[in-house]
C-alpha cells in the first residue's frame, strides 16, 4: 500500500474510533462524557484526538477512573467498532488465552486489518464457540 493511502486509511480508522468511543462515552450522558474527556485531558494529558495514538493509555487511564467499570466501556466501544467496520470478531482459540486479549492489542488488531484495503473478506473469530454452534444448532 502506498504511504498517501496507508495514512489516509489510518487516519479513517482514527476518526471511526473517536466516534465510537464518543457514542460509548455518550450513553453516560453528554455532561459525564463531557466531564470524562475533560479529566483525561487534564489529569492524564490524552486529549481527544491523541486517543488513537495512545490507546494503551486511555485503557489504562479508563481503569483509572471506572476501575472494573473500564472494561464495560471498552466492550461497549468495541461492538461499536465492528458495527461501523462492519468486522467480526469471534475467538476460535482456548479459553485461557482470552484474557490476553486487551481492548489495546483489539483496536491494534482491527486497525492493522482496516489498513489493508486489498482485503475484501469479513474476519470472525469466535469467543464463544459453544454458543456459536447452539445458535447454529437451532
Amino acid at each position: 500500500m502506498e504511504r498517501k493511502q496507508l495514512e489516509k486509511s489510518r487516519e479513517n480508522f482514527d476518526s471511526i474510533l473517536l466516534e465510537s468511543i464518543d457514542q460509548a462515552l455518550l450513553l453516560l450522558g453528554e455532561n459525564a462524557k463531557s466531564a470524562v474527556l475533560f479529566h483525561l485531558a487534564t489529569k492524564f494529558a490524552i486529549s481527544r484526538q491523541n486517543i488513537p495514538d495512545r490507546i494503551e493509555d486511555f485503557s489504562e487511564a479508563l481503569e483509572q477512573i471506572f476501575g472494573r467499570g473500564a472494561q464495560q466501556l471498552e466492550i461497549l466501544t468495541m461492538k461499536i467498532l465492528n458495527q461501523k467496520i462492519d468486522c467480526t470478531f469471534y475467538w476460535d482459540g482456548p479459553n485461557w488465552l482470552i484474557p490476553d486479549l486487551t481492548f489495546a492489542k483489539y483496536v491494534r488488531m482491527l486497525q492493522i486489518w482496516c489498513e489493508d484495503s486489498e482485503k475484501n473478506v469479513r474476519i470472525e473469530v469466535g469467543l464463544n464457540l459453544e454458543e456459536q454452534q447452539e445458535k447454529q444448532n437451532k
